[in-house]
Order: structure tokens, then C-alpha cells, then sequence
């Protein structure tokens, strides 16, 4: 279901302060009372660089100030609204909580989510979803800055052994690792590069912090202890890191990155490439969806606006961390979870 909603009153009010909305960079949910034509969900790691994103995509429909998507973070109150008459539904928390209620959308012809953000790919075989990857993002171990483990080099089995409890201390210190919250595309990532079921990890990982706290992706602020270690996107450190440019909250708390088989996961104020332990991020859409104009023209194909190192929007994916994946637009990958 596409939904054109003029946004008359909000242009007008940037016309009659002399600015544009392109340029202008959203980096929360849309204003209350403002609606888009494309409303999309879910992950914490991706929604800052698609929020960055949908500020410089302009839908062709209205004027070329006119925002296309309306991107929803992972955070900040229990429900969204996301078209003007209904449409007031939990607001999604991770990739896995987008996918699901984009298919919930789907599946009760709602027409309230039009795609969802996701930093891991399917799970379950078939062809209702197709993950569009739009990026290449790179996870690294984060420790806190006063821990004896900071600065220590890890080796991808040295982690698999600390996730799977048969390694219990580093540097003298005993470990606690650390998964981010469920419905996390992060924590399914992190879990199959560590080898644990992220439904029912081991005994020593946890994803309540050492203060009773649920440990949210990619927030530093949860490492509370020495023993501490949990995953963290390098692209959402680099924009976290850069909030001042960016418009991110700085939620790194005392977190540091660390290498992995003697890479650094951060070179030159950006993400290393090479670093080993790197993944797509996706755009999952509605498979017979994706002929639809404006979803064809803006994220599948080379030649997609997401995919144009000429683009605006690709100038968003390096401010924010990214680095261009060799994948991105293409339509092959299939699933329905």
C-alpha cells in the first residue's frame, strides 16, 4: 500500500524560514503530525545513516524538498504513528523486531511499514522478504577503557571460545561477555560468528549488564565493569565518535574498540575494510514490492540513488560510518523471517 501525503504546512514553514529540507538532517523520527510515503523500522545499527539518508532523498512525486522515507529509531517511546489516520503500533526495537513487524503489516494488508531496517540476513528459507543489502559495517569486541583486556589482541577463536564459556579469563581478568538486547540483528550476527544459539546462549552470557540493565546495541554505556565485553558496529562507533558532524548521541561510555587477529578495527577515522569480522546491512522489503518506482529507483539495482557513489545518499553512508559493500542493490537474497 503506498500513501502520498502532501506536506504542505511543514514546507511552507521551511519556505518561510529560507531553508530547505534537503541538507537539514533528521536524525530522529519525523516530526509529530508529519507522515512520508515510505515508513521503515528496525534496527538500532543502521537507523542513524538511514535517518541521514532519508533527509537527502527527495520524493519525486511532491517537490524535490519533499522527503521520501520516513525512518523510525529502534528508541525513544513505546509506540509510533506512522500514517495520519491509524497506523499507532509498538515501535520496533532491532532488526528482528522490524522484520517481524513488517511481516505483521504484511500479513494484516495494514499498509503501515513499507520496509524494515536489518543488520543480519534471514533466517528462515523462502521468498515473501528480500534483503536489499545497502552497506558493508564490520563488528568488533568492546571493552572498557580501565579494563586490563583493553588494548589485548583478540583472535576470532580466543572470542568464540569466551562466548562459548570454555575461555573464562584475559589478562587476568575473569570475563563477562555480553550480547545486546533480542530482537537485535547484532546479537544473531555476533552469535553465529561466535558459534551460540542467540535464543538460548550459554550460562556466562548475558544481556542484562553488570547493574541490571538490558544491554542495548551498541551503547558503551553498558559496559560497567572491568570484566566486561560485548559487540559493537565500528559504523555506529565512527558516527557515535563524530556525533558533533553526525547529529548522533555519543552513547560509547568508556567502550573501546579492539582488534581481531591483529587488525584494527578503525583506520584513519574510518572503518577498516579488512577488518575479519564484517557483514552486509540490509533494507528488507516485500518481494513482490520491489518493482514498485520509487523503491527500485532509490535501493535495488548498481544503479540505485543508495548504490550512485555520485549520490547524496552515498555521502550519507560514509558520514556515517559505512563503507560500500560490492552487493549493494542486489535482489538475490530471499527469506521469510
Amino acid at each position: 500500500m503506498n500513501v502520498n501525503i502532501k506536506r504542505a504546512a511543514v514546507l511552507c514553514g521551511a519556505a518561510a524560514l529560507g531553508i530547505g529540507l534537503m541538507g537539514a538532517p533528521a536524525h530522529a523520527d519525523p516530526p509529530t503530525g508529519e507522515f512520508r510515503q515510505l515508513v521503515v523500522v528496525g534496527s538500532d545499527t543502521t537507523q542513524d545513516v538511514t535517518n541521514g539518508i532519508a533527509s537527502v532523498v527527495a520524493d519525486p512525486d511532491f517537490t524535490p524538498d519533499d522527503q521520501l522515507i520516513a525512518s523510525y529509531d529502534a528508541l525513544g517511546g513505546d509506540t509510533i504513528q506512522t500514517r495520519p489516520s491509524g497506523c499507532v503500533i509498538d515501535r520496533p526495537n532491532g532488526s528482528s523486531a522490524g522484520i517481524e513487524a513488517l511481516l505483521n503489516d504484511i500479513d494484516a494488508g495494514t499498509g503501515c511499514i513499507d520496509f524494515g531496517r536489518s543488520s543480519r540476513g534471514p533466517r528462515v528459507a523462502g521468498d515473501d522478504l528480500t534483503f536489499v543489502p545497502v552497506a558493508l559495517d564490520a563488528v568488533s569486541p568492546a571493552v572498557r577503557g580501565d579494563s586490563p583486556m583493553n588494548g589485548h589482541n583478540f583472535t576470532l577463536a580466543e572470542l568464540q571460545g569466551i562466548y562459548q564459556c570454555q575461555i573464562t579469563e584475559v589478562e587476568g581478568v575473569t570475563v563477562t561477555p555480553l550480547i545486546p538486547q533480542d530482537g537485535s540483528g547484532t546479537r544473531d550476527f555476533w552469535s553465529d560468528t561466535v558459534g551460540i544459539d542467540p535464543d538460548n546462549p550459554p550460562s556466562c552470557v548475558s544481556d542484562v549488564n553488570g547493574e541490571g540493565d538490558q544491554v542495548q546495541e551498541h551503547d558503551g554505556r553498558a559496559l560497567t565493569r572491568a570484566s566486561d565485553i560485548a559487540p559493537y558496529s565500528i559504523a555506529q562507533y565512527i558516527a557515535q565518535t563524530n556525533s558533533a558532524e553526525t547529529g548522533v548521541v555519543d552513547r560509547r561510555g568508556d567502550a573501546l574498540l579492539q582488534t581481531v587477529n591483529g587488525t584494527e578495527p578503525v583506520v584513519g577515522g574510518e572503518m577498516n575494510a579488512s577488518f575479519p569480522i564484517n557483514r552486509d546491512v540490509y533494507n528488507v522489503f516485500q518481494t513482490s514490492r520491489l518493482g514498485e518506482p520509487d523503491i527500485d529507483r532509490v535501493f535495488t539495482g548498481a544503479d540505485a540513488e543508495l548504490c550512485d557513489d555520485s549520490s547524496a545518499a552515498v555521502e550519507q553512508r560514509a558520514l556515517f560510518g559505512f563503507a560500500a559493500s560490492p552487493n549493494c542493490g542486489e535482489v538475490l537474497l530471499t527469506g521469510n523471517e
